[in-house]
């Protein structure tokens, strides 16, 4: 790299930028397209050609999802197919077979194992269950603790912990205090399903099993029995999309019903599952975003990929982070924020609480290609005649910064009294040099991305606060808070940073695979 300055190549992402601009206008996707009409021999309508969703679904959920799946399927027309069956084996189906749209298991660390085999993508929360004692409510045993349950003679049956969700989670419990070795010792039987152990208790082939509380809601015949050795026991039920899923959008339309309170979540309410927080339902909705100019050839297709594949819609307001903030202050509050530099999210931080830096970006000092003023450093911007611009301070993260670099320099008197112009975004500063009405101005590596061909770029040296970080954060007012947390998923995965790296920035987030490939 040259002793003062470094080039940015690349004039075919000034032509990729504009497509993107123009495609965000007119490729905003809708409610989930209606099937395709087939039409018989005879001319006539038939009835909608439509493809079934295929989820493999645990065991533990088949009572309440098979009322899901017959309120989906009345309200939308779309078939869902059920594959049922222990956790571990759904996972190993759905991994070879390399079919099928969505994966519920009883737990979801098994979504954790199957995100890391590539075979499922997003993943939504859904409920809770509780790990239980299950016995017949005619027999009334009595029983405080697993303790007291080991020292009985009680026929004591459970599911394969290397299948099943519920024995898989109480084995990781008791194994570290010698509890779980005890009790697989007195278990008569291991069976496949939860369901299957509940069954055994029912019918009298055992006294006691251990299940989830949702299990027993629709056997009335079997009481459920709380132990403290089981309190910690509970399974976090999540619904992921398959990786190989066909039919994306319309599987993550099946994952947002399912997990909506009004929705599915008010079916596994009336099942004896507990409720967690989830996005409302909305067939096709509606999110704001507010976003420093500076990021957006950096995250437009990201959002625009988003769009398609969640069917849903993104509307983005692009600006200054001072007008933006001025703006979210007078009441004007978005979904999510994804800000120029951390302190303007700091200004809002009663607005956004849990921000997660994504990238940095630089300042430099761009320059007429060749840099016929010999500009090498923030000094010589102060050299008599040059005509500068800046970011203006009030109105951009970019200007807020300059004026604290220009500061740390020694310069900014000086430097001020060459300006000629304040903007309220980087973009208008790169335009102001190629139409020659500036010397030099002080903006974003970023901006000049693309403008390789007319201008050069001057690195600014041994000032640490030229460097600006980007937040991204969801409101705490955001009415899709599930939904924002998907997109800051794509935001943070590998396809992102590599736009975010191409237009000039510098990367800060924990990159996360693809989910789409």
């Amino acid at each position: 790299m040259n002793r003062s300055l470094f080039i940015i190549f690349g004039s075919a992402l000034v032509l990729s930028t504009l497509l993107l601009a123009l495609s965000s206008l007119g490729n905003r996707p809708g409610p989930v397209p209606p099937a395709p009409t087939v039409t018989s021999a005879a001319g006539k309508s038939a009835a909608p050609a439509v493809e079934p969703l295929l989820v493999y679904c645990a065991a533990s959920n088949r009572a309440v999802m098979e009322a899901v799946k017959s309120d989906y399927e009345a309200e939308f027309g779309v078939p869902v197919n059920m594959q049922y069956g222990p956790s571990q084996t759904l996972l190993s189906n759905l991994q070879v077979s390399d079919t099928g749209d969505l994966f519920l298991p009883a737990d979801d660390s098994y979504l954790a194992v199957a995100r890391e085999k590539g075979v499922v993508e997003e993943t939504i929360p859904v409920a809770e269950m509780q790990a239980v004692l299950a016995v017949r409510r005619d027999r009334a045993l009595s029983l405080e603790s697993l303790a007291q349950l080991l020292q009985s003679d009680f026929k004591i049956v459970q599911a394969n912990p290397d299948a099943a969700a519920i024995s898989k989670l109480a084995r990781d419990a008791l194994t570290p205090t010698g509890a779980w070795d005890r009790l697989a010792a007195r278990t008569v039987a291991f069976k496949g399903t939860v369901n299957e152990v509940a069954n055994d208790v029912q019918v009298g082939a055992a006294d006691v099993g251990i299940v989830f509380d949702a299990v027993l809601h629709t056997m009335p015949e079997l009481a459920s029995v709380h132990v403290p050795e089981l309190d910690s026991v509970r399974a976090q039920v999540s619904i992921g999309v398959a990786s190989a899923s066909r039919q994306p959008q319309r599987a993550l339309h099946f994952a947002r019903y399912l997990s909506a309170p009004e929705k599915g979540q008010r079916r596994y309410s009336e099942y004896g599952f507990r409720s967690v927080p989830g996005d409302p339902w909305a067939d096709s909705p509606e999110l704001s975003l507010f976003s420093g100019s500076m990021l957006r050839p950096a995250i437009e297709q990201t959002i625009i990929d988003f769009e398609q594949r969640e069917g849903v819609r993104v509307n983005r307001v692009y600006n200054g982070c001072g007008i933006l903030v001025a703006q979210m202050k007078a009441g004007q509050v978005p979904d999510a924020y994804f800000a120029c530099d951390t302190e303007f999210m700091q200004q809002v931080h009663d607005l956004f609480p849990h921000p997660t830096d994504v990238s940095q970006n630089e300042l430099v000092i761009l320059v007429p290609k060749g840099n016929p003023r010999g500009i090498a450093s923030l000094r010589d911007l102060t050299k008599p005649g040059l005509r500068v611009g800046i970011g203006h301070e009030k109105q951009c993260a970019m200007g807020w910064l300059t004026q604290k670099t220009l500061k740390e320099g020694n310069v900014q008197t000086e430097v001020m009294a060459n300006v000629t112009v304040q903007t309220p975004t980087g973009d208008m500063l790169v335009n102001q040099m190629k139409a020659g009405s500036l010397d030099a101005a002080v903006a974003y590596i970023s901006n000049a991305a693309g403008s390789g061909d007319v201008l050069d770029a001057v690195r600014i040296k041994n000032i640490p606060c030229a460097v600006a970080t980007q937040p991204f954060a969801v409101a705490q007012t955001a009415k899709y808070p599930r939904l924002m947390e998907r997109l800051l998923e794509r935001l943070e995965s590998a396809k992102s940073e590599s736009l975010f790296l191409r237009n000039g920035f510098s990367w800060k987030a924990a990159t996360k695979s693809d989910e789409v490939r």
